[in-house]
């Protein structure tokens, strides 16, 4: 990970959750909730969430999960981490938070059932090397569930979601958190990350099994699926 980006979202911590609804029309919250119930986790289970920035997917994993459930919250930039671990504290519920580079996890292998990453695999510098990782502290049967951008193509929503993200975005996330490069980072690193097809390849390659890739709202993003083999 790059000293940049550590920096980078250091500089917009504050005010990342506000402008992630604000950005999103609050679509963000349904994503995530996709993904919990995708990952179909029982009570009790044991989940890594990489690249967890403020912490909303460890968190909505936490509701579904229960107070008996111990979810570890990661990622590599302390000034998110500690937005994330106010908000755990202000909902009483008992996350565990860890710095760690998604690319060299501090963590054992196969020793958790889920892991979960949500809009984070764009930011490594190796993504081969991430899913690499992933699979590693899976444990056998366990299961991996990514939200990531991807790149709609018909033909209204895909002119309109790019005049969006390369014009309007940019201009609002900088007059609300004050940094350009941040917001023009996000849809410049989404518009190049291998969406659908190509990230099912990547996951297959990782040697993960019955993977699978399910657009939401048209390709705005998609949720992807997987399996450590038993």
């Amino acid at each position: 990970m790059g000293e940049a980006i550590r920096d980078m979202f250091t500089a917009i911590a504050g005010q990342y959750d506000r402008l992630n609804t604000l950005l999103s029309f609050g679509l963000h919250y349904h994503w995530r909730q996709q993904a919990v119930a995708a990952a179909a986790m029982q009570p009790g289970a044991r989940l890594l969430d990489l690249c967890s920035g403020t912490a909303d997917l460890a968190l909505a994993f936490s509701r579904q999960l229960g107070p008996h459930s111990h979810i570890v919250a990661t990622d590599f930039c302390p000034a998110m981490l500690l937005q994330g671990s106010h908000k755990a504290s202000r909902h009483g519920v008992p996350l565990t938070f860890a710095l760690a580079d998604a690319q060299s996890l501090p963590f054992g292998d196969a020793i958790f059932d889920a892991v979960s990453v949500a809009f984070g695999l764009r930011n490594v510098d190796n993504l081969a090397t991430a899913l690499q990782e992933m699979y590693r502290v899976l444990r056998p049967g366990g299961t991996a569930v990514v939200l990531e951008f991807g790149q709609p193509h018909g033909k209204v929503l895909g002119p309109l979601y790019r005049f969006y993200s390369r014009v309007v975005l940019p201009h609002i996330g900088s007059w609300i958190s004050g940094h350009k490069e941040a917001y023009t980072y996000l849809p410049r690193t989404a518009a190049v990350f291998p969406a659908g097809s190509r990230f099912v390849q990547a996951m297959i390659i990782a040697h993960f099994v019955n993977v699978r890739a399910r657009p939401l709202n048209g390709g705005i993003v998609y949720l992807y699926q997987a399996t450590r083999a038993k």
